[in-house]
């Protein structure tokens, strides 16, 4: 009997694959779409799918004019891009074939009394909506995010790079998780990991693949997955591959989809608040969007400058008003040199942190192939990918001179 005392804390993370990140990626690509042809588009476009119906809803106002049979061709190419390729290795009862779709489009154009507290006439740009954003950064990993969730990114990364190499052997509808072993509640606290516990794999296979196969071939994948050696331990790591048994039908014909159901997923992996808005959807004034990214990158600078070992940054907006409502900078009692109450004062002092400061920072206006598309940050998560603007450390020094 092992005695170890433990303290455990778990994330999962879904593929693109999965219908309600299918809605998200859909509803990004809409959202690209828009501001690629007018960068002043304003779009909050969310979408469900349930079998093979998908139906857009929403408000929009924008130059870029879009038929319904270009929405219908824009979802069905992205699909085909997560990976729902009309696979002849699943059948049409078990996986979606977006050859198969039924569009709705359900589009309003954005109201007036909503435009007329963004677009201002000084030029400044209010919040596009009210609503609190939480960012989060700790000392676990390299990018300065929790181990369990990070982890669990990791794994899903790899086995959905496999099914995409291998329609003939795996679907693109996956889900991972991984549960960190603290050992105390004071590491928890400190941000110290001592190993992985647990990870939890489902993916759906093809018929003709027996589940023993499976299993032994989504094993190889977790140990070839570059998981850290010194807290992935193959032989002492509990592990459930498909723990139900062979999952063959999947995708949204099997589970409904929808936009911003995967907040968690999308953030910090419950190590932290979340505001509750969705960022999917939605172009770069609606603060549930810019405002995580914003307070992302404080949290981050906070924490990489060794001004605390965790730190969660709150912002809050009010519909129409440019300047924060309030910032509150919480460090868990990790802060080093300042307190909560002196680095809350620092970032209100040092940054606007209005949508045009925001926008501008992290070019939110201007997705593109070059620098980032929404849609490709909605499969991959919202923060915590060192490639996004709002991840870089481009601000460092002015937080190191307060060491």
């Amino acid at each position: 009997m092992n005695d170890k005392p433990k303290y455990l804390f778990t994330s999962e993370v879904v593929s693109p694959g999965h219908p309600d990140k299918c809605a998200d990626i859909i509803s990004d690509a809409i959202v690209d779409r828009l501001l690629i042809g007018d960068k002043n588009s304003r779009v909050a476009s969310e979408l469900f799918v349930a079998g093979k119906h998908i139906v857009i809803g929403g408000e929009v106002k924008s130059n870029t004019n879009m038929t319904d049979e270009e929405y219908t061709k824009l979802v069905r190419d992205t699909l085909i891009n997560i990976g729902y390729h009309d696979n002849p290795h699943f059948t049409r009862q078990e996986c979606l074939h977006p050859k198969d779709i039924q569009v709705q489009v359900l589009l309003n154009s954005q109201s007036p009394e909503i435009g007329q507290g963004v677009d201002q006439q000084s030029g400044e740009i209010g919040a596009g909506d009210q609503g609190i954003m939480f960012g989060y950064a700790d000392c676990e990993t390299e990018h300065l995010m929790p181990s369990a969730i990070t982890y669990a990114r990791v794994l899903m990364q790899k086995v959905y790079d496999y099914a995409l190499a291998n329609p003939d052997k795996l679907g693109v509808d996956i889900k991972t998780q991984v549960t960190m072993d603290y050992e105390t509640k004071e590491n928890f606290e400190n941000s110290k990991p001592q190993s992985i516990d647990t990870i939890v794999v489902s993916a759906p296979c093809v018929q003709s693949m027996h589940i023993d196969t499976v299993r032994k071939l989504i094993k190889t994948l977790i140990d070839d997955s570059g998981l850290p050696a010194d807290l992935y331990d193959s032989k002492r790591c509990k592990i459930h591959i498909n723990p139900t048994g062979k999952y063959v039908s999947h995708s949204s014909l099997h589970d409904s989809g929808l936009t911003g159901r995967k907040l968690i997923v999308d953030s910090f992996g419950g190590y932290s608040p979340i505001g509750g808005g969705a960022q999917s959807s939605k172009d770069y004034t609606k603060v549930d969007r810019s405002g995580l990214y914003a307070a992302r990158y404080i949290a981050k600078h906070i924490v990489a400058s060794k001004l605390a070992t965790k730190c969660v940054v709150q912002l809050s907006y009010a519909i129409g008003v440019a300047k924060p409502i309030s910032i509150a900078v919480d460090t868990y009692g990790t802060w080093t040199k300042l307190d909560d109450n002196e680095l809350s004062r620092f970032v209100q002092q040092n940054f606007a942190l209005t949508p045009s400061w925001i926008i501008q920072k992290f070019g939110l206006d201007t997705p593109s192939s070059q620098t980032f598309l929404y849609q490709d940050i909605a499969g991959r998560g919202q923060v915590g990918q060192p490639d996004y603007p709002w991840e870089q450390l481009d601000n460092l020094k002015i937080f190191e001179e307060l060491l």
